[in-house]
């Protein structure tokens, strides 16, 4: 059995060997590499391309998908002119090896799809956040540079969550019907920020409370430590006022996971006699103040309380309506799918959807919308790259709590982000957004970052 788990999550797979045998490999990475040796530009790359990075970061909830789009094109054609010079030839990981497998299916979802014009524009956005993922797994091998961004990306969070805050003070007209107007929690307002929809602020929130958790612990000097402990309070009140439900299990989920790391991290430090209660102690105290707060906050209970009304509430049925069709458009199209993107999607779905539902903007299940878009191959993939992600980072945490290294801090918030993102996106699709899908990826960078081949 062990060895089958080996196998299946690639924990002996070789980088080196790979790139010896791959004929794309020894095509494309370092075919000028004379080039770099007289170069400044080259000499900054790493820098640059965190330059470039950042630049997403700090844009994305601010400006339209357009300009975000330029950016990633950006990043791309930087990444490549890196890649062309690279001369160390490393950093190609078994991460590395699913997503290209992932983009090759897609690609050939792409080529058979029955809406090619439709899908080859999803695949092109799909395409450019890989190539988004490809330029920060690079630079986030330097340490230096890794905090950098990740400090980046918080700061910008917290203007978003102060604006989101603000909006609840203040009030603020929805801007889509997101509440079940005859629900117990019609009236209560619902945060956006500069996100316009508290689902996608939700989602987009998930990894800044992570990474402030762990930045108390990783940032050395009192001021730092000081701004990430405000980090998770501004953080962590604005995720909660988005009163998204699928944002919530996300944050009980990378919260809870975030937990058995820090209990798994420190528990050599503990006492001996109190090594096997630290973890039922910690688990059982957050899972009990959990429930506390389900009990005694109104405004928790009902939402919370919404998530087992099924069909009753008219989210929850509009939900329901669009997962019931999703079987039938899979079963038509099993193993390629429809094709990558919304657009793909819109056009394909009408005929699946009841009449009352075909304005769905996609399957509202991030595991039901790859299985439609790019069918059960592609499902299998994109599952197969989690797999691989999470054991790879936890086999480097191993690595890195040896050593008493800070650094396995934001690999910890890295792990706990996927798996908080992947429970919102069971039952949400706001992982595809620019602002979301961008972060999603920089987690999976930063976990591909720390592998050594």
């Amino acid at each position: 059995m062990h060895s089958v788990w080996q196998q299946l999550s690639l924990s002996n797979w070789s980088g080196s060997s790979w790139r010896s045998s791959s004929y794309l490999s020894r095509l494309l990475v370092g075919s000028l590499a004379a080039w770099r040796q007289g170069s400044w530009f080259i000499e900054w790359s790493e820098p640059l391309g965190a330059l470039l990075c950042s630049l997403v970061f700090i844009l994305a909830p601010f400006v339209s998908n357009s300009l975000t789009g330029v950016l990633l094109i950006a990043c791309g054609i930087y990444w490549f002119l890196l890649t062309v010079a690279d001369k160390d030839k490393v950093g190609f990981t078994p991460i590395h090896l699913l997503v290209l497998l992932y983009w090759q299916i897609a690609l050939l979802s792409t080529a058979l799809s029955p809406v090619k014009k439709a899908a080859f524009s999803g695949f092109t956005k799909f395409t450019l956040y890989l190539l988004l993922f490809a330029l920060m797994a690079r630079v986030l091998r330097s340490p230096r540079l890794r905090s950098i961004l990740i400090g980046v990306y918080l700061h910008i969070s917290l203007i978003v969550s102060t604006y989101g805050i603000r909006q609840w003070f203040a009030g603020v007209k929805d801007l889509a019907t997101w509440t079940d107007p005859t629900s117990a929690s019609a009236g209560v307002t619902r945060v956006y920020s500069y996100l316009g929809n508290p689902n996608l602020l939700a989602g987009y929130l998930l990894a800044a409370v992570a990474f402030s958790i762990v930045a108390v612990f990783a940032w050395r000097r009192l001021l730092p430590k000081l701004l990430a402990v405000t980090a998770i309070v501004v953080n962590s009140l604005c995720l909660i006022l988005t009163f998204s439900r699928g944002g919530w299990i996300g944050f009980v989920v990378a919260s809870f996971a975030l937990l058995l790391f820090l209990v798994y991290w420190w528990t050599p430090k503990l006492p001996q006699a109190w090594r096997p209660w630290a973890m039922p102690v910690v688990l059982g105290g957050s899972a009990a103040l959990l429930i506390l707060a389900i009990l005694l906050v109104e405004p928790v209970q009902v939402r919370v309380a919404s998530i087992f009304a099924g069909g009753k509430d008219s989210s929850n049925n509009f939900r329901i309506q669009v997962w019931q069709s999703m079987p039938k458009m899979i079963a038509d199209r099993p193993i390629l799918g429809i094709g990558p993107g919304n657009k793909a999607f819109k056009i394909m779905a009408t005929p699946y959807l009841p009449v009352r539902f075909d304005s769905a903007l996609g399957a509202y299940s991030v595991l039901l919308e790859t299985a439609v878009e790019i069918g059960i191959v592609g499902l299998l993939a994109f599952l197969w790259l989690i797999v691989v992600t999470v054991n790879q980072g936890f086999t480097q945490l191993k690595k890195l709590r040896n050593l008493a290294s800070p650094e396995g801090y934001w690999l910890m918030a890295a792990i706990a982000t996927i798996l908080g993102m992947m429970a919102h996106g069971v039952v949400d699709t706001v992982w595809y957004r620019p602002e979301v899908n961008t972060i999603w990826w920089f987690a999976v960078a930063i976990v591909a970052s720390y592998y050594e081949s």
